[in-house]
């Protein structure tokens, strides 16, 4: 449809055809529906959750920027920006804020929308950037009449503005520090300490960059002080320190921001000066003169003061000496007192005044810490950092002992040097005097081999020498020699010598071997053990020398063939030098064996040496079911001459008691005391029951004169437990002692009749009757042991005729003799 435009005179004018206008609208129209069903759409899928991708749609937040001030002081609330949803154009909507600053931490209740209508937002009080510098917000709209969120929550970090709140701050307000006195200054030298103030407004801001400034010090002095760096705090010190000047001093320093207006705060800085050694010492005295006796070593012979400007106790105090001339041959050194800082002179070997009597010996002293001077502002070391002084010594002549030429030297001689071989002889000078007033004598000589001639040195054997000694260690022998000189013979004042000296003097022996021993079996071959059944097992024989090569193995083995039949019952086998084997030419009886050897050394010296074997069964096979006594150091055979000699020993001893005996009993006509007893002693090797007849018989022949009375009868048996008639070799180990009042109250019969019966048992108790005739007399002896403490029958206050006539029945077969006795006597009347 074609459109037309004309021009009217003074103007422009456009006519527009009136279809084509209905066309614009119509297209407008269909746009502006297709956008409404759109958003419906896209605000249907969010609410339902729809799980599909969303296509893009117009932007419906506009929001203005949120910024705030910090500390701003209000009036509160305060408008901070306003939002707008295009939700609202459909339906009524009312916004939500939520998150930090509304209801989370940090802060609640700090921001606000007004009545939840309009998108307008409020700060209600101050806020604080260094605690929090931004707020994270979340905003929602919502149906006002479903209450149901409409549209994506739009999130906005409201900032908050740094405004300078905040001075530069020290970690402490004051602080201390050392210093060395010989600190370097300037660029030269390290910082001293350095200052760090920290600003907590915003990084990277002129509210928070620091400046530091030096604001004041105490004491100012012209040739030191400090300065500080504006950016870094670093401190430097400017000049020198002098301790004794000002030992402290006191600086203030401050730190200030570049914010407006600028804020600044100080610290006070103590600074305390170590001292340094910039004072030299110096001796008290430049010479000193002493003098010193000669052979001995002293400490502490001089002592050198010395002075110094600097602390006490201090390493730049403290001194060390050293002596750098005359002391070339080590007899000085010198020392340090710590606590006075004097120098100690010590000789730690001695002088002698006939090598060198004078000494002149230079020592120096310097701190122990380095020396330093400060010139024009700046540190130098100089050239000269010690002091010196001369100590003249003058050794005084005291009696020197002898010295020997050599000390110690070595001779030799053969083993078995007879006496009167010259060995040798010790060599020693007075350094005081002339020789000839020198006396020798042996110090040690533990074998008594030698003698020293007194005035010449010269030792000579006395005994002959072995080789083989225990003295002898790798065939030495020391022998050690004392020189003393002759204090008092031709010593003139005024060095009398006096007391005399001792030097002294080692000679060492070396004896040379010849073969003077024989080889001979090591104890461990002397005695062995072998099992009959071992057939052709080897028993392994050593041998040793106690002579050195060419004197000793290989030895040679050789059976002694002269010696019955040793070569048809053993063998030797392999020879292995210092070993060789030993066997059974065939199965030997049980039994120990000798078997005999010839051993010879390399040189052919050689002896008979005896092993003793022995032939044992094994049960297991490889062990001896006895062990070998042999090993264990005596032989069996070694044991019966011992017990043959203890025994004769015990019989004579025993014929010498028993002669004393009767010959005393004859010498004095009197019979043994009651209260001793007498008793026969007869040795039975085994127990056995008398014969009563026997016995009877031989107590009648020995026993003539025994009384008639039941008192008599008792102390023949013993008196006090000591009448026993024999000793047992065995005895009654069932009977036991009854102790009884030796009162026996007179009663009925059967109560006498046990009291007798048991003082009878007690008496018998321990009496064994011979078996058959032994051809000679028993010994008589005093008897003792478990039966001596029966009473005696003495002590029994009743008659016989209160006995009953079997008492003795009840007493068995020991109570025979007694029988007999009993019924010879009177009192069967």
């Amino acid at each position: 449809m074609p459109v037309g435009c004309g021009c009217a005179p003074g103007g422009m004018r456009c006519r527009v055809h009136p279809a084509l206008l209905l066309l614009l609208a119509l297209l407008m129209l269909v746009s502006t529906v297709n956008s409404t069903r759109q958003e419906n759409d896209d605000l249907t899928n969010q609410t339902k959750g729809d799980s599909r991708l969303l296509r893009r749609s117009k932007r419906r937040w506009v929001i203005t920027t949120l910024e705030l001030e910090e500390e701003d002081p209000g009036p509160f609330p305060k408008f901070v920006g306003e939002l707008f949803n295009n939700m609202s154009a459909n339906m009524e909507i009312i916004y939500l804020i939520r998150g930090p600053g509304v209801d989370e931490y940090p802060e609640i209740g700090l921001f606000s929308i007004e009545d939840n209508v309009n998108g307008k937002i409020y700060v209600h009080r101050p806020v604080d950037r260094e605690k929090t510098p931004f707020f994270k917000v979340y905003f929602d709209v919502a149906n006002r009449l479903t209450g149901h969120i409409v549209d994506k929550s739009l999130i906005i970090n409201i900032r908050i503005n740094d405004v300078n709140d905040h001075a530069p701050e020290f970690p402490e307000k004051e602080f201390n520090i050392s210093v060395k006195e010989d600190h370097a200054a300037g660029a030269q030298g390290q910082p001293v300490f350095q200052m760090l103030a920290v600003d907590l407004d915003q990084e990277n801001t002129p509210n928070s960059q620091v400046l530091y400034f030096l604001v004041s010090q105490t004491p100012v002095l012209r040739e030191s002080g400090f300065r500080i760096d504006r950016v870094s705090g670093e401190v430097r010190l400017s000049g020198c320190l002098d301790y004794e000047m000002a030992p402290r001093f006191t600086l203030l320093i401050g730190a200030r921001d570049y914010g407006h207006p600028p804020l600044s705060s100080t610290a006070t800085v103590h600074v305390h000066v170590q001292d340094s050694n910039n004072h030299m010492p110096r001796f008290t005295q430049d010479h000193y003169n002493i003098q010193i006796s000669e052979g001995w070593a002293n400490q502490g012979v001089l002592r050198l003061g010395v002075q110094d400007g600097d602390s006490p106790s201090t390493a730049a105090w403290r001194v060390k000496f050293n002596i750098t001339n005359g002391n070339e041959e080590g007899h000085f050194d010198i020392s340090t007192d710590p606590e006075t800082n004097e120098g100690i002179l010590n000789v730690i070997k001695p002088l002698d005044h006939e090598t060198q009597p004078a000494w002149s010996l230079v020592v120096v002293v310097e701190n122990e810490e380095p020396l330093f001077s400060c010139k024009r502002g700046q540190l130098q070391r100089p050239q000269q950092a010690s002091a010196s002084a001369t100590v003249s010594v003058r050794v005084t002549n005291a009696n020197d002992p002898p010295t020997f030429h050599p000390g110690t030297f070595i001779v030799s001689e053969v083993d078995g040097a007879g006496p009167g071989t010259q060995l040798g002889m010790f060599n020693a000078t007075d350094p005081d005097r002339t020789a000839g007033q020198i006396r020798y004598k042996l110090a040690y000589d533990p074998a008594n081999w030698v003698s020293i001639d007194e005035r010449s040195g010269v030792v000579i054997t006395v005994k002959p020498v072995d080789r083989e000694s225990p003295h002898v260690n790798d065939s030495i022998y020391v022998i050690v020699a004392h020189a003393v000189d002759d204090a008092l013979l031709g010593y003139p004042p005024p060095h009398p010598g006096v007391p005399p000296q001792t030097g002294t003097g080692t000679m060492l022996l070396f004896l040379s071997d010849v073969n003077d021993n024989a080889p001979m079996l090591r104890p461990s071959s002397q005695h062995l053990e072998v099992c009959q059944s071992a057939g052709d097992k080897p028993l392994l024989i050593e041998a040793e020398d106690s002579d050195l090569e060419p004197y000793s193995n290989p030895f040679t083995f050789k059976l002694d063939s002269t010696w019955g039949d040793t070569e048809d019952m053993w063998r030797l086998g392999e020879n292995r030098g210092y070993s060789v084997e030993l066997l059974m030419q065939r199965t030997l009886p049980l039994g120990d064996y000798s078997v005999p050897l010839l051993i010879g050394d390399k040189q052919g010296l050689s002896q008979k040496q005896t092993v003793h074997v022995r032939v044992c069964s094994c049960p297991d096979g490889f062990t001896c079911a006895e062990p070998l006594v042999g090993r264990a150091g005596v032989l069996p055979g070694a044991l019966v001459p011992l017990c043959v000699a203890f025994l004769a020993l015990a019989a004579a001893l025993l014929l010498l008691l028993r002669c004393r005996l009767v010959s005393e009993a004859k010498g004095q006509g009197r019979s043994v005391p009651q209260d001793e007893g007498i008793q026969t002693l007869i040795a039975w090797n085994e127990e056995s029951r008398a014969d009563p007849p026997q016995g009877r018989s031989y107590l009648r022949d020995h026993m003539p004169a025994l009384s008639i009375s039941p008192a008599e009868a008792g102390a023949k048996l013993g008196a006090k437990g000591h009448g026993v008639f024999f000793e047992p070799s065995v005895r009654n180990k069932y009977s036991t002692p009854v102790w009884l009042d030796t009162a026996v109250p007179r009663g009925p019969q059967e109560m006498r009749a046990g009291v007798m019966a048991e003082v009878l048992r007690q008496q018998l108790c321990g009496i064994h009757d011979p078996e058959g005739d032994l051809g000679y007399p028993p010994h008589v002896y005093a008897e003792e042991g478990e039966c001596e403490q029966a009473d005696s029958l003495s002590s029994l206050t009743f008659s016989e005729h209160d006995l009953p006539p079997d008492l003795l029945d009840s007493l068995g077969p020991k109570a025979a003799p007694l029988e007999e006795i009993y019924s010879q006597s009177a009192f069967r009347s």
